[in-house]
Order: structure tokens, then C-alpha cells, then sequence
């Protein structure tokens, strides 16, 4: 076969529209959610530690506490921003989203036993749907009902729970996302709290619970999740 010779600009060019898609590629998606780089990773980029100081102060005008805050990772999900709130008295709540449309639920929060030992009786807000399965998966307690699961867990005084309904999320991906779930560092806090001086104006953090219709009783459709 005769070999076919480009000339230097063709060559060129076609190395451009390569790099180009390669960029497009690559650069497509969601920020990837904070905990997808290691500590080991944070500690040693260039960028400067995040000031303690500045962290708390964060927390403390969007009226959390900075060691409440959790975060997880799980494979096609990013956190919504939008969703970081306090949950009770002093607990954490966010939502993680993928482009699907799936959501799954994290919350750090003080409640009884029973919500994280779902053989001890229902969890909070569950009564509504009875538990379907209720069973141990390593340091953590699965449970689920016809519609939603959650994966709980105590902690340092704490119940941290990943939650979600079983249309959106499998029960793998949960599961990995809490083994995933951790206690944020500084780099990460600095991720998750609202910037300095948007906390004071920030609107309360849309429940996910409550129905856009009707009287705005909380719709406990998950169950599962406490």
C-alpha cells in the first residue's frame, strides 16, 4: 500500500481537534465532591492551609458546628450546595446529587440509639412505613422500607445517616457512600460552609420532606431515613 504523507499543517490541525475533544472530555461533569482527594494528597498540594479561625467563624454564622459537619463521596454524585444546613439543635444536613436526578441524604445529628439500631424499635419519623429490612452490614446498620433505605451509624455522641429513596439510589451506591462518610478536615470545611458574609443572608434550606402542594404537612416517604 502507498503511504499516505499529510502535510505539516494538516498534521497540525488534526493534533489540534485532538487535544480539543481530549480537553472536552475530561472537563465535563460535576465539581467532583469534596473527600475525593486524600489527605495525604491536600497536605502535600502548594495551596495553603485553611485558617481555623476563619473555618469557625464560618460555621458559627451559618449556625453550625464545624465538627458536625460530614462529608462522602459516591461515584457520579456532587454535592448541591445549596442543600448545607443545620439540622435540630447542632446537627448537619446536605444533599449529594448526580445529573439523573438520584439524591442521597447525609445527616449528622444527636438522636437515640434506636435510630441508628433499627432492632431496638423504629427510628424517628418512620412509623408511618413499616421497616421491610432491618439488619447489620459491618459497622453499620441498613434498614428499609417499600420506598426509601438508610445506612446509620454512632459516632463521638453522633448518629450519621445516609439516606434516599430505592428508585434513585441502589442500595451499593449508599452503602458506599457511607463507608465513604467522614468527618470534614479543614480542607474540606473550607469546600463545604458558605463564604464569609453569605451565611447572615442566606434563605432556610429547602426541606426535601415537604410536598410542593397542599397543607405542607412533611412527607415521610423515605421512611428508612429517620
Amino acid at each position: 500500500m502507498t503511504p499516505r504523507f499529510r502535510s505539516p499543517r494538516l498534521r497540525l490541525l488534526l493534533l489540534t481537534m485532538t487535544l480539543a475533544l481530549t480537553l472536552a472530555a475530561t472537563g465535563c461533569g460535576t465539581e467532583p465532591a469534596p473527600g475525593s482527594q486524600t489527605a495525604a494528597d491536600r497536605s502535600s498540594s502548594a495551596d495553603p492551609a485553611p485558617d481555623r479561625a476563619e473555618l469557625e467563624a464560618r460555621a458559627s454564622a451559618a449556625q453550625l458546628v464545624a465538627e458536625h459537619v460530614w462529608v462522602t463521596e459516591a461515584a457520579g454524585y456532587a454535592l448541591a450546595r445549596q442543600s448545607v444546613g443545620v439540622l435540630g439543635d447542632d446537627g448537619f444536613a446536605s444533599v449529594y446529587t448526580e445529573p439523573d436526578g438520584g439524591r442521597i441524604r447525609l445527616s449528622v445529628e444527636r438522636l437515640a440509639h434506636a435510630d441508628a439500631d433499627c432492632t431496638d424499635g423504629p427510628a424517628s419519623g418512620s412509623a408511618q412505613e413499616p421497616l421491610v429490612t432491618c439488619e447489620r452490614d459491618g459497622e453499620q446498620w441498613y434498614r428499609a422500607t417499600e420506598s426509601g433505605h438508610a445506612y446509620a451509624r454512632e459516632q463521638d455522641g453522633l448518629v450519621v445517616t445516609l439516606s434516599g429513596t430505592r428508585q434513585e439510589v441502589d442500595r451499593a451506591t449508599l452503602r458506599a457512600a457511607a463507608r465513604a462518610a467522614h468527618r470534614a478536615d479543614d480542607y474540606e470545611l473550607e469546600q463545604v460552609l458558605p463564604p464569609a458574609g453569605e451565611a447572615a443572608g442566606r434563605q432556610p434550606v429547602e426541606r426535601g420532606d415537604l410536598p410542593p402542594e397542599g397543607d405542607g404537612a412533611p412527607n415521610n416517604e423515605v421512611g428508612a431515613s429517620g
